[in-house]
């Protein structure tokens, strides 16, 4: 008679371990996986290397009426800030809206849904889409983010 320590569970070997789980950004899924990657471990250096040193982000202030925009730098401070104040965050990527692609750039429209827990009280549940532009680097064959216009409305 046996029994199973539910402490000590014992190693699953029908997990799918065929593929790692940072991209190296040579597809545009890759992009994708680092993205959810770097908010579900808050991890500025792998969010850091999606994007393009020209990377544009655009918003819309509904409450003021018309469209905020900034760069690079004012992005990864914004994210650093939302990694560092959040006690959790999970980004589920869901449909392809849209899709055009050719070998060095690609424009791609797609919906997410994003959780913010800042502590067990106040939790966020963001529903919308991102319609991002990416470029290839010939270079380095890695794809990278260049613009990202935030089609939600809140």
């Amino acid at each position: 008679m046996g029994c199973k320590n539910p402490f000590a569970p014992a190693f699953d070997e029908n997990v799918d371990g065929s593929g790692p789980v940072i991209s190296d950004l040579k597809s545009i899924d890759g992009v994708f996986q680092n993205f959810r990657y770097a908010y579900t471990f808050k991890d500025t250096s792998i969010y850091g290397e999606m994007l393009s040193q020209d990377f544009n982000f655009t918003y819309r202030d509904y409450d003021l009426g018309y469209d905020v925009s900034w760069g690079r730098s004012d992005e990864m401070k914004t994210t650093y800030g939302l990694f560092q104040n959040s006690q959790r965050l999970e980004l589920i990527w869901n449909n392809i809206v849209l899709a055009t692609e050719d070998s060095l750039s690609a424009n791609i429209i797609r919906s997410f849904n994003l959780t913010i827990t800042f502590n067990p009280t106040d939790v966020v549940r963001l529903d919308g889409r991102v319609n991002l532009a990416l470029q290839k680097n010939l270079a380095t064959e890695k794809w990278q983010i260049t613009r990202w216009i935030d089609e939600s409305n809140f």
